[in-house]
């Protein structure tokens, strides 16, 4: 037998041509390799190679990335025979579901991830001494040869790209930075999953937050930049909104003041002929939340105790339903002509 010599009976059409190239003891026993034959194959100058313990490269030059990334999975993955019922969704937009796929409770997750979610900050695939791999807490598993293993209590939902069960971003990213003590690395990762839409910055800081790495002085810099990244894109989605959809133009960026009295707060948007302001929540996760969340409380209210209708409005709302939020704020400078006249404030540049 040599590693062009079919293997036999169970037929492979339903792989791929990396996977048919990398196969696990079991799925060799299936089509009639023993375990003697398989170590036969890879002794010194042999046809074939084991990457991984019980995962064997079927020809005798390196690994491509695909293939890495495919031994990865059979050795991490909770049943390795060949597939039956395991699927993830197909990718957004595509044609057809992915066929099933022999990899049950495992995801690449950290930098390969990011990279196949096509981040540019992220190193190549062959530069990666390490692929994670993310798998149930309760798996008996170590971090051997180019697979490094990531727990958690339960994997999150992943999708296919070029083939492959991949964690999404905000896991990602936790996995990698987890493993990141270069402060630059960081932030540029965290920057580029806000700027190019991959998620928003509140899901981004949960992950982090759960993943107990803001106490890292280089994580926590990051997630100012992040936030401050987050908060001025969400500022461009709102001049947009105004503009794009016919919106009255409104002061930016204010502060009212009662005449000669308190402070009343900081506002992104405000219309003074209808009284109507416009908030963006921002609001950090790693913060006290309820704190926070009861200070944006009794902000409006005495805000709408003066007769001001105030408009909260996320960024994630801001990028998913621009029409409606736009709606929203039309609305509500339109029902201004049948309140009662707010009371007199200063606008003050912020």
């Amino acid at each position: 037998m040599n590693h062009n010599t079919p293997l036999s009976p169970r037929p492979l059409h339903h792989l791929s041509d990396a996977q048919r190239r990398v196969l696990t003891s079991a799925q060799l026993r299936s089509h009639g390799v023993t375990a003697a034959e398989a170590n036969g194959q890879c002794r010194p100058g042999g046809p074939w190679q084991q990457i991984l313990p019980g995962v064997f490269l079927l020809h005798p030059g390196p690994p491509t990335s695909e293939e890495r990334l495919h031994a990865v999975l059979l050795y991490a993955a909770r049943s390795p025979a060949p597939a039956t019922a395991h699927t993830i969704p197909a990718q957004p937009g595509a044609e057809e579901p992915h066929a099933p796929q022999p990899y049950a409770d495992a995801l690449i997750t950290g930098l390969a991830a990011l990279t196949l979610h096509g981040f540019s900050s992220a190193p190549p695939l062959p530069s990666l001494d390490r692929i994670d791999v993310l798998v149930p807490r309760l798996r008996r598993l170590r971090s051997t040869g180019c697979a490094r293993i990531v727990r958690m209590p339960s994997l999150p939902g992943g999708s296919w790209i070029t083939g492959v069960p991949v964690a999404p971003v905000p896991r990602a990213l936790a996995d990698a930075v987890a493993e990141l003590p270069d402060a630059g690395a960081v932030r540029r990762l965290l920057t580029e999953a806000v700027r190019d839409g991959h998620c928003d910055p509140a899901v981004v800081v949960r992950e982090l937050t759960q993943a107990r790495l803001l106490s890292r002085p280089h994580v926590v810099d990051a997630v100012d930049a992040l936030l401050a990244e987050g908060r001025a894109i969400a500022e461009q989605r709102l001049y947009r909104m105004v503009r794009e959809h016919g919106l009255p133009d409104p002061v930016w960026n204010v502060d009212l003041r009662l005449p000669g009295g308190p402070h009343l707060g900081g506002l992104d948007a405000y219309w003074p002929e209808q009284a109507v302001a416009l908030e963006l929540d921002t609001r950090a996760p790693r913060q006290d939340e309820d704190a926070l969340w009861s200070e944006y409380a009794r902000k409006r209210e005495h805000l709408e105790r003066l007769g001001i209708t105030v408009v909260h409005i996320t960024p994630r709302k801001l990028r998913d339903s621009t029409e409606q939020q736009a709606t929203v704020v039309r609305t509500a400078l339109m029902a201004s002509s049948d309140r009662e006249p707010a009371a007199y404030v200063v606008v003050l540049p912020r």
